[in-house]
């Protein structure tokens, strides 16, 4: 690592995870899930949730060789169960009100070449497990986030031109630092002042209540419902003690859910997607009523129609986000195979469940509830991105009329 002052970059980013993006406080329990390979940051991490009270902070360590290996040679009833332990670890976790820090660095291709069938079965075991975690999540019951730390092969993948591997790890460092505002003479500060931004932008999207989203680009001619009384969001979140939280770091975007029920056309992928070790290019998706009825990849097709067979909410959307293509990640002109950024780069969808708070009062409703009222529910929460520089979309109220939202993928 030959990155100029990249110590006390690390110990100012772990600060800024901690104080803004689960906004840690005295006697919280704090859940860090991170890959080997990023132990200095989380030493960080864990000595900072410390310095702001945290009660307990908990590590649990990941690794793309071990896991792979598991899903290669593990007895398929490993792959097909998850052990009663792990279901009450995360009960426990929801029952204390743990704050959950995600820290995503792997491989974007871990998985390449691995039985699909294996894969998806224990996706699907594992989105049964963690369906209270999820809910708990998607209803802002607990705080959140998910940052980002350069692995050494994901940072191959996106730097393949530089010699040294040293290099990429070094480039992909300075990228994440750029994108979450590291750079900035006071990072928390500039933070705050994005929060403002985004706001601003969601309050004037919820002041319309558009009835539905018209979107046409190349390969793209879709029109989404939305649910009445739907809340957009920004970036900053209020979980149920009225913590604030910044759910993702990057973040660029402001997002709703759809009406599930309501989503007919047809929507082309523009960027890849990451997903289950394996890259996935060039989807298209044709909706009518409310679910996918046809897809195509050029790459990972069999990885997709898997992910849809999750279950039948993985058919739908559950969200709708956007993010104009000036945003600092599209500039950059790197694709990044990760979905954290790639999602900041462009307009997104996600396949699966909705959140409860893009709804008005979601948060008190019941699962039956949000299901009458449109929102879409899955094992399953999967972005892809749509967004491009010759997108448009018209927001269509209740009697017809059309107000212009995005223009060349720009706001209107």
């Amino acid at each position: 690592m030959v990155l100029k002052n990249f110590d006390a970059l690390l110990k100012n980013y772990a600060k800024l995870i901690t104080k803004v993006g689960v906004n840690v406080q005295k006697s919280h329990t704090v859940v860090v899930q991170i890959q080997v390979e990023q132990a200095p940051l989380a030493r960080y991490i864990v000595s900072e949730a410390y310095k702001l009270g945290a009660k307990q902070v908990i590590v649990q360590w990941t690794d793309d060789f071990i896991s792979r290996e598991m899903f290669v040679n593990a007895d398929q009833e490993i792959i097909e169960t998850v052990p009663q332990y792990k279901i009450d670890e995360m009960n426990d976790w929801v029952e204390k009100g743990a704050s959950r820090i995600s820290v995503v660095s792997q491989n974007p291709d871990a998985y390449a070449g691995v039985d699909n069938d294996r894969l998806s079965t224990y996706q699907l075991a594992m989105g049964k497990a963690m369906m209270p975690l999820r809910q708990a999540t998607q209803a802002n019951k607990v705080s959140w986030v998910v940052v980002a730390a350069a692995g050494s092969d994901w940072a191959k993948k996106v730097f393949p031109h530089l010699e040294s591997n040293e290099e990429q790890v070094d480039a992909l460092w300075e990228s994440i630092f750029k994108v979450t505002r590291m750079y900035e003479a006071d990072p928390i500060l500039a933070w705050e002042n994005h929060d403002k931004l985004l706001e601003k932008k969601s309050a004037e999207l919820n002041a319309e209540q558009f009835d539905a989203l018209h979107y046409t680009a190349p390969g793209t001619d879709l029109i989404i419902g939305l649910p009445e009384n739907h809340h957009w969001e920004g970036a900053g979140s209020l979980n149920v003690r009225g913590e604030r939280f910044m759910a993702n770091m990057p973040t660029e975007e402001v997002f709703t859910a759809p009406d599930n029920r309501r989503i007919d056309g047809i929507v082309s992928s523009t960027k890849p997607l990451s997903y289950s070790g394996n890259t996935l290019e060039n989807m298209t998706f044709v909706f009518k009523d409310g679910k996918v009825v046809d897809v195509k990849a050029e790459k990972g097709e069999e990885v997709l129609k898997k992910l849809l067979e999750t279950d039948e909410g993985a058919k739908s959307l559950g969200e709708v986000a956007l993010v104009p293509d000036s945003s600092q990640i599209s500039q950059s002109g790197l694709t990044f195979f990760n979905t954290l950024f790639d999602e900041n780069a462009s307009n997104h969808l996600a396949l699966g469940s909705a959140y409860a708070f893009n709804i008005q009062g979601g948060t008190e409703m019941s699962e039956e509830e949000l299901i009458a009222a449109g929102l879409n529910r899955s094992q399953t929460h999967v972005d892809f991105m749509i967004g491009s520089n010759k997108m448009n979309i018209d927001g269509i109220k209740k009697d017809g009329t059309r107000v212009p939202v995005f223009r060349n993928g720009e706001w209107a």
